[in-house]
């Protein structure tokens, strides 16, 4: 059995899997329950404050300069799945790091324009609700890329990731693997 190393702690895990909950509750509750609808959206909102806030002072995995890689890094490790060359890396990938952004921009922004029509100043204001909807449309489409990215990283390094993101650990850096 191959030597596993904790990578995400408590916190991240934690996150991770209670914004999978809120969002797909507040998916499921859209048209029918308003109130739970909106409640998994402010417990959303809440989690995004938190994960940006643990993202500058959190464990070393868990930290935005561990994992947020400039455009050029991220075009060149998709560059290298295409021809299937890419290293594994302990922490996040270069595409999985822009994928977090994504995810996080992306739940933030749905957030807030939840959260203005709720507001006097734009309750009934068409451009709110089209921009709420084609917003969460996005986000699904952006969680779709996001699974089979996670799929495809877990079968090309033959890891669980998901597991991973259960129990916090991984396999060991074996050679060629990035730590940092």
């Amino acid at each position: 059995m191959a030597t596993m190393v904790k990578i995400w702690d408590p916190l991240v895990r934690v996150f991770h899997w209670s914004l999978v909950a809120s969002f797909a509750i507040a998916w499921i509750s859209a048209e029918e329950w308003n109130d739970l609808h909106q409640w998994a959206g402010y417990a959303a909102g809440a989690l995004i404050g938190f994960r940006l806030l643990w993202g500058l002072v959190g464990t070393r995995y868990a930290r935005f300069a561990q994992f947020v890689r400039s455009p050029g890094t991220v075009a060149g490790y998709l560059k290298d799945i295409l021809t299937g060359r890419e290293r594994r890396y302990l922490g996040h990938n270069p595409a999985g790091g822009m994928m977090i952004v994504a995810l996080m921009l992306c739940m933030a922004a749905l957030c807030v324009t939840g959260w203005l029509y709720t507001t006097d100043a734009f309750w009934g204001e068409e451009w709110v609700e089209e921009t709420h909807e084609l917003l969460a449309n996005l986000l699904l489409a952006l969680v779709g890329l996001h699974v089979g990215g996670v799929l495809v990283a877990g079968f090309r390094h033959r890891e669980n990731l998901v597991r991973a993101m259960v129990t916090g650990r991984k396999r060991a850096p074996g050679t060629g693997d990035v730590t940092a």
